[in-house]
């Protein structure tokens, strides 16, 4: 695979949002943050322990950095890692940026993710 991955530091939640809200001060500010308005809802991943506890969302999620940046020409990067996690049993929650790839598990699934992917090849996940 040649693909090196990493885990994102934090654990992160994954919130739901009204479409007509404005992006909330609390998610701003940390290292990642992710955000996707549609006319049905905004969702935003950003650390679980910014959430105010009334906010709709699923926490405990880690993060799965692909180091990059990623070739817009490159084909099955995410399709790769899901079918490697899904053979796995491990659901995921997928993030990409203009640069790279996020694949987003549950905390309790982690170690198993890991394992899986050095299995597959992937480096730098510290297995």
């Amino acid at each position: 695979m040649g693909m090196t991955l990493s885990v994102f530091p934090e654990t992160l939640a994954v919130c739901r949002l009204p479409s007509d809200t404005e992006i909330p001060a609390w998610a701003i500010g940390e290292n990642i943050l992710a955000l996707v308005w549609t006319e049905d809802e905004l969702s935003i991943v950003c650390p679980q322990s910014k959430v105010p506890a009334e906010i709709q969302s699923e926490r405990g999620w880690r993060a799965l950095k692909v180091h990059g940046p990623l070739d817009f020409s490159l084909v099955g990067v995410m399709s790769q890692l899901a079918g490697v996690l899904a053979n796995a049993n491990v659901s995921i929650f997928a993030i990409s940026t203009y640069e790279t790839d996020y694949i987003l598990v549950k905390e309790h699934q982690l170690e198993t993710a890991k394992m899986a992917l050095n299995q597959a090849g992937y480096s730098g996940l510290g297995v």
